[in-house]
């Protein structure tokens, strides 16, 4: 049996190894950096991240708590992109989890005709390609839905249209030429005109497109995960439950989930990542995500490279944070002796 001296002794040679392979993977991404740099400078094409720097001279048709013009520079386009980005990931991932644990419970449960439900959706919807199905959503909104002069409305207070969603709120009216404190909250409701519905609470049709066929697409895994997953609890807890006579909805709760949530949340974590790579397919139907603006700057600029690295580190550091925060609620579920 190994000594503590030993295992001290393994321990140090392990983190060493590590250490040493981290100094090669630097040296090897420095060469290749260097590498480009020499071969794009023989060529005379310009390199460099000082292009954040200028002026983007482009619009952006829908930004989230950025107000975007053509005069602000490109780091300012893609952090617009970017907030894009995070708006249509997080929503996505807080719909598909509802719908999606919904319908895997629904694939588990007794009842025959939920559970027929829940699994011809989830075979369906699986088997689609993620772009078919944004582009159907797509059509769906700007082809099939009435005009925004005459949009279905519902409870008046929900107007639908060919422009989208319009919605009751309340906002945060910011006086002209004043500050952000300076507003004051006002309830907004939507009003119909000849030009169209006129609201301070809008989501266009490339915004809903995107985020319904993400929130859809990925239910249709999670249910699949979340079934898998109750299922793995042993039946005699079941019935042991039942036995001291506790209700399906108690047993549910406090006996089959907590316990299947160990098991669901690496999966589920890895259908988050896939919904937030997934997010880039936006620029299909036009909606300016990160994706979209770097391929706009891409084009103005002919800096590839930087685009391409500025795309792949945003997409890397979002992967490795939703990762970090799954991984900690996963041991915060773990059993302690």
């Amino acid at each position: 049996m190994p000594t503590s001296s030993q295992k001290s002794k393994n321990t140090h040679q392990e983190w060493a190894l590590q250490i040493i392979l981290l100094i090669a993977l630097g040296l090897v991404l420095v060469w290749l950096g260097h590498q480009t740099w020499i071969n794009l400078k023989s060529r005379g094409i310009q390199s460099g991240f000082d292009f954040l720097f200028d002026p983007a001279g482009f619009d952006i048709g829908e930004t989230t708590w950025i107000d975007f013009n053509s005069d602000e520079s490109y780091w300012v386009a893609f952090a617009a992109g970017l907030l894009n980005t995070l708006k249509v990931s997080s929503l996505g991932i807080l719909l598909s989890s509802l719908l999606g644990l919904a319908l895997g419970l629904a694939a588990s449960s007794t009842i025959w005709v939920l559970k027929a439900i829940s699994r011809t959706y989830i075979e369906i919807i699986r088997n689609i390609p993620l772009l078919i199905q944004l582009l159907s959503w797509y059509v769906l909104w700007v082809e099939y839905l009435p005009a925004s002069s005459d949009p279905i409305i519902l409870l008046q207070s929900l107007f639908i249209s060919q422009e989208g969603l319009s919605f009751s709120g309340w906002v945060w009216m910011i006086p002209m030429d004043g500050s952000f404190l300076d507003g004051h909250l006002q309830w907004n409701a939507p009003v119909v005109s000849p030009d169209g519905v006129q609201s301070a609470l809008n989501a266009s049709p490339e915004f809903l497109s995107i985020l319904m066929a993400l929130s859809i697409y990925t239910s249709a895994f999670i249910a699949e995960i979340v079934r898998a997953g109750i299922a793995s609890i042993s039946k005699g807890q079941v019935l042991a439950a039942q036995s001291l006579g506790l209700i399906p909805s108690q047993i549910s709760r406090c006996i089959v989930l907590p316990q299947a949530a160990r098991l669901i949340l690496p999966p589920l974590t890895n259908q988050y990542l896939n919904l937030i790579k997934n997010s880039s397919l936006a620029v299909a139907v036009g909606f300016p995500d990160l994706v979209s603006i770097g391929n706009t700057a891409l084009n103005q600029t002919g800096r590839a490279v930087e685009c391409i690295t500025i795309l792949m580190l945003v997409y890397l550091t979002l992967s490795i944070a939703v990762s970090f925060v799954m991984n900690q609620i996963g041991q915060s579920m773990t059993f302690k002796d």
